[in-house]
């Protein structure tokens, strides 16, 4: 006995192979060591790999019994087939890439509907973040080098020339930001509207002293800038335009504020290039012991989750996340499945929401 328990290893290692995958099939339900094959589900079933992947690929072939058998014994194994795997067998990957800034919720809050909307549309969804120590081009490779056949890039910084090369190499759709003349999908807020009601807004409540801390080249800035000139202008307004330069993040915001502080006097209200500028607006301010909104008044953009928390409580243009997120999975889809489609620049509409960062100027 003693002789044949040290023996029994090398025994196994002499079976055959269908006798071995029987004998790890039969192992698996208490726990199997191993990710279970297509061929495991063969063994325990009692039929081909052949028919097998026949089934799993729903084609005809196989009994409803047999079908039956090999699905259970699929169950039993714990076997899930990959379906990445599987698409790429065929020519396929179905995989949509996308792109996003790690640092901007705004983008996150996207990420949602697109799993959802690119799910029901029989994709999969890989997700490359940018960030400090990892640019676009870098993000964007990896998912090329996935196999990923669609992008949609959330606000790219990239440069339009290289965006339009992508477009040789996959389908490609921005949110965030106009394309004209190239052969990639956009979908985008209109910005103009949605600064020109911000504006209004504050006019409205008795404002003249409007400044605006714009964000740089990031992604719509130049539509809001050029908005918020053509606003004040249309209030009879110009001696009052006040632009600072900055970025949408929470440092830039830092940065205006202590330019206003260092000033005899601040402006009445400010307008912030996105929402993350106005939060680190407020901190600064509020720390100053500057009260929001009674001796300034505060504007963001984009109502990302974090502006509609009570302590916030912000002002700020609503962009439409599930809109602009469902649009660019279905225009990406469209085009894997139609290349002979145009491109499209699709434009949602904003809605200003007023909420407790904003009221009557200050006398």
């Amino acid at each position: 006995m003693r002789m044949s328990l040290t023996t029994q290893p090398r025994e196994i290692e002499m079976l055959d192979d269908r006798a071995n995958a029987h004998a790890d099939a039969e192992r698996a339900p208490a726990g199997l060591h191993r990710r279970p094959t297509m061929a495991d589900v063969a063994t325990r079933a009692g039929v081909s790999r052949t028919l097998v992947s026949l089934i799993f690929s729903n084609k005809p072939g196989a009994s409803d019994e047999t079908r039956d058998r090999v699905l259970q014994a699929a169950d039993e194994l714990g076997y899930r087939l990959d379906r990445a795997a599987r698409m790429l067998a065929r020519g396929r990957s179905r995989t949509l890439g996308v792109l996003m800034d790690v640092h901007q919720t705004f983008q996150a809050d996207l990420i949602g509907t697109i799993y959802a909307e690119a799910e029901a549309a029989g994709y999969e969804v890989l997700l490359s973040a940018s960030a400090p120590t990892r640019d676009e081009h870098k993000a964007i490779e990896a998912l090329l080098s996935h196999r990923c056949e669609g992008l949609i890039l959330l606000g790219p910084l990239s440069e339009a020339d290289y965006l339009r090369t992508l477009a040789d190499r996959a389908v490609v759709t921005v949110v965030g930001r106009a394309l004209p003349h190239t052969a990639v999908d956009t979908v985008r807020t209109a910005d103009a509207k949605g600064i020109r009601q911000s504006v209004d807004h504050l006019v409205e409540l008795g404002h003249r002293e409007i400044a605006h801390v714009d964000g740089g080249a990031d992604p719509g800035s130049p539509e809001r800038r050029r908005a918020y000139l053509a606003a004040m202008r249309r209030h009879d307004l110009s001696n009052h335009i006040r632009i600072i330069p900055g970025q949408h993040t929470e440092e830039a915001g830092v940065a205006a504020a202590n330019t206003l502080l260092a000033e005899d006097r601040l402006p009445t209200a400010v307008l912030a290039g996105n929402d993350r500028c106005a939060i680190g607006l407020m901190d600064v301010f509020t720390r100053a012991h500057v009260d929001v909104p009674g001796d300034i008044s505060i504007v963001g953009y984009d109502d990302s989750h974090l502006s509609q928390l009570s302590r916030i409580d912000l002002t700020t243009v609503r962009q439409d996340t599930e809109g602009l997120a469902r649009h660019a999975v279905q225009f990406a889809v469209g085009r894997l499945e139609d290349e002979d489609l145009d491109p499209q620049d699709f434009v949602i509409d904003p809605h200003l929401m007023v909420r407790g960062t904003t009221g009557p100027a200050r006398s």
